[in-house]
């Protein structure tokens, strides 16, 4: 990685000038090289949109596979979670089998899982299915950097970078437009075998792109054992204790006490391999370096709000406005747009503009999007989120692109594969926070303001009165006229309680930017004249 490099096979280190092994020492890259940028740039975006790409199509995958709503929520959780042990063990296994042949592996097995996906039948098999999705989708996210460190030289590593950061904000934005199309207009079926021409086109690119290195097997046994485990039921428990907690009460809860421990054994576990493994999986004494603290927690603050957003608006689009799978997915899309429209920009704005500045911009920007919607209502639709979603698009695509700059300019080169996978890990992990938060924020505020709403209706007031009798005179008159009447009362009601909950959430995400900004002081820039790449 540019001054801060990944050898050419899994991050071995840095060479002493600062130069990328393996990338030209003058000069522009090949073809060959840039096939392998796209390829991880195409694996990237295929692991983050493959996190989203279900939730349009999920109540059809349901009633088909004979899945209740609370079970249903497995299949895009089991995704989650498995891409997010993997994520920052995905340098340790680069070193164990070579970049070219662990991508290769990856990518056949990823498509291997999506037909499993597009062929089930049952829950079980559903499930397996994602499971292995995530684990071989969430591999290729890390290695996509590491492939413009190796293949680049340093003045074309920029424009590389520009590109795959802008996969990782359009892979989640994308999800339900293309999830909600395809089920539209063809099966649920499609939304994982859209993945085998474009798995067979990625595995071409890495093939012709990359060159084979040894295996070192080695590495097997001198592995952290301890961290790996640890990893598995730390991360792995915590994210469904989050992804459950509101459906199961949280901990009126005997299986969220029983996850609870589980990951606090895993934490405990990945503690003692910090002490004992000769390399730990993953390094977690960079979180005592200040710059990279402030990185890894502004990464979970962008997570929140770009899977959080993401999660928010579908659900607001189909409860008020009536919308379905494909047009709430129009809407989240527009986020995407300011990010592809950056990435030409990225090369040239690294070089002019202080990293710090341009990501207090972005959260800025950011904040912005998330006041405006909070002005709501009952009548609101799609139109009313086109400026916000663009505003948060640039936001986010300013954070990500920057913020991936300052973590880069905050470790050693050889602490590289280890800060890739914690950056990594704290987005995707943000995102599962958000997304539980969110849920028992939505849950509870809508029924704190339903009836908030009911006591400020007085019952013995003439207007109230003289409105339930002419609503139950529409109905009918009589019992059960007046039953109706209080049923659209209460209907009305919880509708305008909806919309307001759904503002607290916004307003939610907002203190969060909020709270979390300052830290942008924390980061490192960058040397004068000496543009690093950024890192993912």
């Amino acid at each position: 990685m540019a001054a801060a490099t990944l050898s050419g096979e899994g991050g071995s280190g840095a060479k002493a000038a600062g130069k990328p092994a393996g990338a030209p020492a003058s000069g522009n890259a090949d073809l060959t090289a840039w096939l392998a940028v796209v390829a991880g740039a195409i694996g990237a975006l295929m692991a983050t949109l493959d996190i989203s790409i279900v939730n349009s199509a999920l109540p059809t995958i349901q009633g088909e596979i004979g899945a209740s709503s609370t079970e249903g929520t497995w299949i895009a959780t089991s995704y989650l979670v498995a891409e997010i042990v993997i994520i920052p063990l995905t340098a340790w296994l680069e070193r164990v089998f070579g970049l070219k042949r662990f991508l290769l592996i990856a990518s056949v097995l990823f498509t291997g899982f999506s037909i499993v996906c597009g062929l089930s039948t049952t829950l079980t098999m559903m499930i397996i299915g994602r499971v292995g999705q995530g684990f071989t989708g969430g591999a290729m996210i890390p290695t996509g950097m590491t492939i413009i460190a190796t293949r680049l030289p340093r003045h074309q590593q920029p424009v590389g970078t520009a590109l795959f950061g802008s996969t990782l904000i359009l892979g989640p934005v994308m999800g339900p437009l293309a999830g909600g199309w395809l089920t539209e207009n063809f099966s649920w079926h499609y939304a994982f075998f859209i993945n085998i021409p474009i798995c067979i086109l990625l595995m071409v690119f890495l093939t012709v792109g990359l060159t084979s290195a040894k295996m070192r097997l080695e590495e097997l046994f001198s592995a952290d054992w301890l961290g790996i485990a640890g990893m598995a039921l730390g991360l792995g428990g915590l994210t469904v204790v989050l992804e459950e907690g509101n459906r199961e009460q949280w901990f009126q809860s005997t299986l969220i006490w029983q996850l609870t421990g589980v990951t606090i054994l895993g934490f405990v576990l990945i503690g003692l391999g910090q002490f004992f493994a000769k390399r730990p999986v993953i390094k977690l004494a960079l979180l005592r370096n200040r710059a990279f603290a402030a990185v890894f927690v502004l990464g979970l603050l962008i997570g929140s709000v770009l899977y959080g957003t993401a999660y928010v608006i579908p659900q607001f689009l189909a409860a008020i406005a009536g919308y379905n799978a494909f047009q709430s997915g129009q809407i989240v899309f527009l986020s995407g747009i300011p990010a592809a429209m950056m990435m030409p920009l990225f090369p040239l704005l690294v070089k002019k503009f202080d990293l710090r500045y341009v990501v207090l911009t972005g959260m800025l920007v950011m904040a912005g999007s998330c006041w405006m919607d909070t002005t709501l209502t009952v009548n609101s639709d799609g139109s009313d989120f086109v400026i916000s979603q663009l505003m948060r698009g640039l936001g986010q695509a300013l954070s990500m692109l920057f913020l991936n700059q300052a973590a880069i300019a905050s470790v050693k080169p050889d602490e590289a594969g280890d800060a890739s996978g914690l950056f990594n890990a704290a987005r995707n992990l943000g995102g599962s926070i958000a997304l539980a938060l969110l849920a028992t924020l939505q849950e509870r505020r809508e029924e704190y303001h339903r009836w908030t709403i009911h006591e400020a209706l007085p019952a013995n007031s003439p207007s109230v009165q003289d409105w339930v009798s002419s609503q139950a005179a529409s109905f009918g008159g009589g019992p059960e006229g007046l039953a109706a009447a209080l049923r659209s009362i209460d209907g009305a009601v919880l509708k305008q309680a909806l919309v307001m909950a759904y503002t607290d959430e916004f307003i939610a995400l907002m203190v969060g930017i909020a709270v979390v900004m300052p830290l942008v002081f924390l980061l490192r820039p960058l040397p004068k004249g000496h543009h690093k790449m950024a890192m993912h």
